[in-house]
């Protein structure tokens, strides 16, 4: 974790910075308005850390304000500097144009206020709209035929919850939507595929009793994602087990003779001591594969050993990036981070946009999702 935060720190101090030099260079400032910017940067830069501070001494009202004051500054800040950098870029392809050519485009460069204008216009209706599209929940239906459910089940729903990550900011009014959406589908099985809850979790008290209205026939299972170990893993388990999941820990089972449910812990619980360390092809070896087998696994990385052990595995974890364009880094490291892909040995992968927000409550091009998943005997139309 200390290296993450000094990559953090040292990557959102340089968002600050290049800001704050765009800033310089569009408009005149005197020294006290440079004192007061700097001010107001270093503050959103330890934001996170003082969010956190604040919590834990127990000034939870303070907290959730400066959740949403850090996190959505960060959200706008992010969009910002993609689109400074999109018209530095073009500045540059001008400048490069005139070198080559020797031809004076200077009526095409943006000017260093307009520079600055566009980007900071852009940003902020970006954010905007990021923040209703956030709370626009959308169900996503997938279907996938085998031989493996009995005919006379005909049909298995599995309804998926992922990166909900309830905390400050993703409170009652947020998780019942969620709910909602989930209840609608009537689910045989409800799965959380990780982050559940947020490396805040202090005061959560009568959260977990909202899960309490749906009862799936065949019940509720759950894993760990990363946000369980930052949050506490003792804590997370407990408010997990009070929603009336069942935790899967590299662990697994049989339900009702019909489905086989795996799932694995996330690695993040390594650096704690806690992860429970087994290899996924030797977990899911248990099982008898003439059973449908869910493999639960917060992170969308696919062991190709594991094919033809498992027929799905869920994931979630990347948020499909959240705000574009941060998907471009994210769609590089994880070649699926949303959707569905198929494997050899039918072995399948399907990947959640998840359904909160990590950080700042905005999505752009990634809008939060309840995955329902039917599983159908394949002679049946």
């Amino acid at each position: 974790m200390s290296l993450f935060f000094i990559i953090f720190f040292v990557l959102y101090g340089g968002m600050h910075f290049y800001a704050f030099l765009k800033v310089r260079s569009a408009v005149a400032l005197g020294p006290s308005a440079v004192i007061l910017i700097i001010i107001f940067m270093l503050v959103m830069i330890f934001a996170p850390f003082i969010i956190r501070m604040s919590e834990k001494f127990g000034f939870e009202y303070s907290a959730r304000i400066m959740s949403y004051i850090g996190y959505i500054w960060m959200g706008v800040l992010f969009l910002f500097v993609s689109s400074s950098f999109a018209v530095d870029f073009f500045r540059l392809l001008i400048h490069l144009f005139e070198s080559s050519f020797q031809r004076d485009l200077h009526y095409l460069k943006p000017s260093p206020a307009l520079s600055l204008f566009i980007p900071f216009v852009l940003s902020v209706s970006i954010a905007i709209y990021g923040y209703f599209e956030a709370r626009n929940i959308r169900t996503e239906h997938i279907t996938i035929k085998t031989s493996k459910i009995p005919q006379e089940v005909g049909r298995l729903r599995i309804v998926q919850i992922s990166d909900v990550h309830i905390g400050l900011i993703i409170r009652e009014e947020r998780l019942k939507n969620i709910l909602r959406e989930v209840k609608k589908a009537g689910p045989d099985i409800l799965v959380s595929t990780g982050d559940l809850v947020d490396g805040q979790i202090n005061n959560l008290i009568g959260l977990s009793g909202i899960f309490n209205d749906i009862n799936p026939k065949y019940g509720k299972f759950a894993i760990t994602g990363n946000h369980e170990f930052y949050a506490g893993l003792s804590q997370a388990v407990d408010f997990t087990k009070n929603a009336g999941f069942i935790m899967l820990r590299s662990e697994g089972l049989t339900v009702n003779g019909l489905i086989n449910i795996i799932g694995i812990d996330d690695p993040a619980g390594r650096p704690y001591g806690l992860f429970r360390e087994i290899s996924e092809s030797e977990l899911l070896s248990k099982f008898p594969r003439d059973k449908f087998t869910l493999f639960l696994k917060h992170r969308p990385l696919v062991d190709k050993t594991s094919f033809g052990l498992f027929d799905l595995q869920l994931s979630g974890h990347v948020h499909k990036g959240q705000i574009f364009p941060f998907s471009i880094i994210t769609k590089i490291y994880y070649p699926v981070h949303a959707g569905f892909a198929e494997y050899s040995k039918d072995s399948r992968l399907y990947v959640s946009r998840g359904a909160g927000t990590w950080g700042p409550p905005i999505r752009f091009l990634s809008p939060p999702e309840v995955t329902v998943i039917d599983i159908v005997h394949e002679n049946i139309p």
